[in-house]
């Protein structure tokens, strides 16, 4: 009688052989992701509306010995979306992780924000969100995984009028549960969400001066994030090691959702 031997730690965190789909993925946290999936094994379908910059991200994961796909990609319109799965499809053959990268955030005071400004921010944070989940999960198969990136600002507040974002990315929590039970006993589909902190990215870069210093007194930690170690989380969910996670919302964020 032979006993099959349990699969090594290490390679719980190995994505090899699987395709991911990365929105948002010609700048900020959306390189990094991309990045790490493809040192983790994955080949990666990089989506975004700025085709020139998703080409550099393309450069990227090709460097690390693994195929990539570039496809414009406006998340507010389903259409795009079922289009970047379907360059997948006929590209890579497959589609197991999506990350839900694609957003905006806006810091205007309510009683000031239009209504073109607010729901902007929605079509592409939630809606956009939506789209692209249902469009994967047409063709996701048993042990796929879709993490959608959210904000602690979904958890609580940081001092800026920022009503539209923080209400986006608080339904973004809500949607990641409800997909959760619908995918995940039917499909075999895991539905996570990440709640970044203060990562260093064109965000912050566009902060005012003293905001991010302010902020981070607030932040057990004490510093901003490396968006490594958001990137490492995201590989968690993403694949094996995360096998027995969904439905959850991930705090990554140095501990400022405690203060």
């Amino acid at each position: 009688m032979t006993t099959s031997q349990p699969t090594p730690l290490a390679d719980l965190f190995r994505l090899d052989g699987r395709v991911a789909l990365v929105t948002g993925a010609s700048s900020g946290l959306g390189v990094f992701f991309a990045e790490t999936l493809a040192e983790a094994g994955a080949d990666v379908v990089l989506g975004a509306r700025r085709v020139d910059r998703l080409e550099e991200t393309k450069a990227k994961v090709e460097a690390l010995g693994r195929r990539a796909v570039a496809v414009q990609t406006d998340v507010t319109r389903p259409e795009d979306c079922t289009a970047m799965v379907a360059a997948a499809m006929e590209q890579l053959g497959r589609v197991d992780v999506l990350v839900n990268n694609a957003g905006i955030g806006t810091a205007v005071p309510a009683t000031k924000e239009t209504p073109e400004q607010f729901s902007s921010v929605v079509e592409i944070n939630l809606h956009g969100t939506y789209w692209m989940a249902q469009a994967a999960a047409r063709v996701m198969q048993p042990g796929s995984s879709i993490v959608n990136i959210s904000s602690v600002l979904g958890l609580t507040t940081a001092g800026l009028p920022q009503a539209a974002y923080s209400a986006s990315k608080a339904a973004v929590i809500g949607l990641t549960r409800d997909l959760a039970q619908q995918w995940t006993g039917r499909k075999g589909i895991r539905v996570n969400a990440l709640a970044p902190g203060w990562f260093e990215s064109e965000m912050t870069d566009s902060y005012q001066p003293g905001y991010l210093e302010q902020m981070l007194q607030r932040v057990p930690m004490g510093r901003v994030g490396d968006p490594r170690e958001l990137a490492a989380t995201l590989v968690w969910l993403a694949g094996p090691a995360g096998g027995y996670v969904t439905g959850q919302t991930i705090a990554v964020d140095g501990g400022v959702t405690i203060t």
